[in-house]
């Protein structure tokens, strides 16, 4: 059975990027970047406007505000190009032009629901913030996971990542710093119908 891994890159106050930020919010250091380059091959989930924005860069479009990629951020587009990838999506249309990937129109959930019951490897969301809500909401991530940069995008932020979720309960399983600035964190995730110390609505 396939496990289903949630990951975020956020600010502190938990945005997934910043209008006129590069990539990592230009924050990552070298500790953080043989992390990711040892992480596990894995199928990577997205949606439609992740599939946009990340296929965009595959195909030399530069973020809105710079003029050129650094090599961290075309090193980390380069490595997603050569990934599986399942494209959630009833807006797109075959054949989709990012290599390897496949689009799915079925509802996700329920594909992401035969995906963990039929595979073995790791299933990874990449933003996709919606998909990610839906999938959590399902019941079906395994592991919930945010590396926290330091820095503030109150003015700036863009994609919240949290509004609409439902109250869910995080059991720590992971934590690490890296370069002495970034925070990991990874937890098991329980979807709770109600507070815990509260009565049922």
């Amino acid at each position: 059975m396939s496990e289903l891994l949630v990951d975020f890159i956020t600010s502190l106050d938990g945005h997934a990027s910043g209008e006129g930020w590069p990539g990592f919010w230009g924050l990552e250091g070298p500790e953080y970047l043989a992390w990711l380059g040892e992480q596990p091959e894995a199928t990577y989930l997205m949606g439609a406007n992740t599939y946009r924005l990340m296929s965009g860069f595959a195909a030399g479009e530069v973020p809105h505000g710079q003029d050129e990629f650094r090599p961290e951020e075309e090193a980390s587009v380069d490595e997603l190009t050569q990934a599986s990838k399942v494209v959630f999506s009833s807006s797109l249309e075959e054949p989709l032009t990012w290599a390897n990937s496949t689009l799915v129109r079925d509802d996700a959930v329920e594909a992401v629901r035969a995906m963990k019951s039929s595979g073995s490897g790791l299933l990874s969301t990449i933003g996709s913030l919606s998909l990610c809500r839906s999938l959590l909401r399902g019941g079906l991530v395994d592991r919930f996971r945010v590396v926290m940069f330091p820095v503030i995008t109150g003015a700036t932020g863009e994609e919240r990542i949290y509004d609409g979720y439902p109250d869910v309960a995080l059991e720590m399983i992971e934590h690490r710093t890296f370069d002495g600035r970034i925070q990991l964190v990874e937890y098991k995730p329980l979807v709770l119908e109600h507070p815990p110390l509260g009565a049922p609505a």
